[in-house]
């Protein structure tokens, strides 16, 4: 007989096993190759972490038919997150930061709220459970990985380049939504686990509206920190270059 599947709790002992680890490895591994100065452990780490999101996807892709995905449609890579880990896979090979500023922007901006507030209804052990966390967790951990072994930072202009690449991705989910009426990006409707989108309006005109000014706000967050440094960086250079009077 078969075992009724895991229910998710969120905050739950599972879920925060996956937070602390999300946070924790890439700090880790970051430190290891800094600590051995190792080039080569560098590129092992990039393609291992890139490999684990490329077998988890097209693993997912095979057993999808199990968990009811029936229909070609409903196993599109449409959703943000899918174009994310695509992103971060190739600056994980690349080690570009034109595509790792994207990565960092959709990655941090919406898969770590994915983390955090996932739609999901499966627990540990369940495979929708590991694959989900899998892929978000791995798209998190390539990018803070990155980021800490290049001391990359965006510009302000990659906020503008990302949002450009967001319409993009817009309009193409929103276009596969409306034709096959499933609900890629949550453009039609919101998700089912609470977040920052259910505060938004149940009208779909302004719901989208607003759904762009919460992304275009996302990102100008998470480029203040690196503006703050900067603007305090200047003040400290401004003082020490100051003549004495």
């Amino acid at each position: 007989m078969d075992q009724p599947p895991s229910t998710f709790h969120a905050f739950g002992p599972s879920h925060l096993t996956i937070l602390f680890l999300t946070l924790v490895l890439p700090f880790v591994l970051a430190f290891t190759v800094h600590r051995t100065k190792s080039r080569h452990l560098e590129r092992t780490i990039c393609f291992s972490i890139s490999g684990l999101l490329i077998i988890n996807y097209i693993a997912y892709l095979i057993v999808g038919r199990q968990f009811g995905v029936t229909h070609w449609y409903r196993a599109l890579p449409l959703q943000l997150c899918d174009w994310a880990m695509a992103v971060i896979i190739v600056a994980l090979w690349t080690g570009n930061r034109r595509w790792l500023e994207i990565a960092y922007f959709w990655g941090i901006g919406g898969t770590l709220q994915a983390i955090i507030t996932p739609n999901l209804r499966y627990g540990f052990p369940d495979l929708r459970f590991i694959s989900f966390f899998v892929a978000h967790s791995g798209i998190i951990i390539g990018i803070v990985f990155l980021m800490l072994v290049y001391g990359f930072r965006p510009g302000p202009k990659a906020i503008l380049r990302t949002f450009m690449w967001t319409e993009v991705y817009f309009v193409v989910a929103f276009t596969v939504d409306c034709l096959t009426g499933e609900n890629y990006g949550f453009l039609l409707d919101k998700p089912e686990a609470a977040s920052l989108l259910s505060f938004l309006s149940d009208w779909r005109p302004l719901y989208l509206l607003q759904f762009h000014v919460v992304a275009f706000v996302f990102f100008t967050m998470l480029y203040v920190p690196f503006a703050v440094v900067d603007l305090l960086r200047r003040g400290s250079l401004s003082k020490a270059g100051a003549p004495e009077v």
